[in-house]
């Protein structure tokens, strides 16, 4: 049997957290939307002013080198919300072709901010930007006011790992296809009906000949150490009475006594399945949404 998700803005439904594993990006130019067009999964044409969505910039064999939430501003200016350990090395990516295109990108330190506390979003101030988030767990991305903040920035990753949002660490940089990350089913992160971007080859062979053998899976298990399995490590996987490891960690987070770990497996793992961390034993999760076929 799968075990029950229990989300972590029910036991702290006022968290707002200081994001700083996170780094605004800005993008702008007249040739931003077209550039962007050609590098990423989502289709930036259909993404409207104040819309957001997860994506993801693939090299040339479909693995992923960013994984970010874009958010179109203006019609040619976005946002890319990013993870820090990612950088430098996904900027020189994303930049590599717009040395012929008028698109600028600019890091900034800007200070960005987890909220779950509706009172907090309610009453945020003319000069903030919220990206509400389309998951299980109503939260935001806030940035442009100060916030009083209450809970650690690990809230923010554990709450994206029970709600099935994947997280790239710099270990998982090149290695990973986005449907092996589920980016098929969360949001409007891969189009298959837009034209060409790099890596595009890959995905639809992924999606249309099969050729994708992972997805990405919650585990859960009770712990009273705080020790966390890293980004790129496998666990061990019960096999009759042996033990093999298995999978990829993505991201990892110990609270309240409890170990959550988002992973890449085999996509035809039985429900089942148990995994141990050292001497935790860790179930299967269920996802809050269905996946695809990809």
């Amino acid at each position: 049997m799968k075990c029950e998700c229990q989300q972590i803005t029910k036991l702290q439904p006022d968290f707002c957290v200081l994001l700083n594993q996170y780094r605004l990006i800005e993008i702008s130019g007249a040739d931003a939307e077209k550039y962007l067009q050609g590098q990423l999964t989502a289709d930036v044409t259909k993404l409207a002013i104040g819309e957001h969505t997860l994506t993801s910039h693939c090299d040339p064999k479909g693995k992923m080198s960013a994984l970010f939430r874009l958010y179109r501003a203006q019609a040619e200016q976005f946002f890319a919300i990013i993870r820090c350990e990612l950088l430098p090395e996904a900027l020189v990516q994303l930049k590599k072709y717009a040395v012929f295109s008028k698109v600028t990108f600019t890091e900034l330190d800007t200070p960005l901010f987890g909220v779950a506390n509706a009172t907090t979003l309610a009453n945020l101030s003319e000069n903030a930007t919220a990206l509400v988030l389309s998951c299980a767990q109503k939260r935001a991305i806030v940035w442009g006011e100060t916030l009083t903040t209450h809970g650690e920035s690990a809230l923010w990753d554990l709450a994206d790992i029970q709600d099935g949002l994947p997280i790239l660490a710099k270990a998982n940089q090149f290695e990973l296809i986005p449907q092996a990350a589920n980016l098929q089913a969360v949001e409007n992160a891969i189009s298959f009906t837009k034209g060409c971007y790099i890596g595009q080859e890959t995905v639809a062979r992924a999606k249309y000949r099969g050729a994708n053998k992972r997805a990405m899976f919650i585990l859960v298990g009770n712990s009273e150490q705080a020790e966390c399995p890293e980004a790129g490590q496998a666990l061990e996987m019960q096999l009759g009475e042996n033990w093999r490891a298995s999978g990829t960690v993505l991201a990892a987070v110990h609270y309240q006594q409890q170990l959550w770990v988002q992973i890449v497996l085999n996509k035809e793992i039985e429900a089942d399945t148990l995994f141990r961390f050292n001497d935790m034993l860790l179930k299967i999760c269920e996802l809050p949404y269905a996946l695809e076929e990809a």
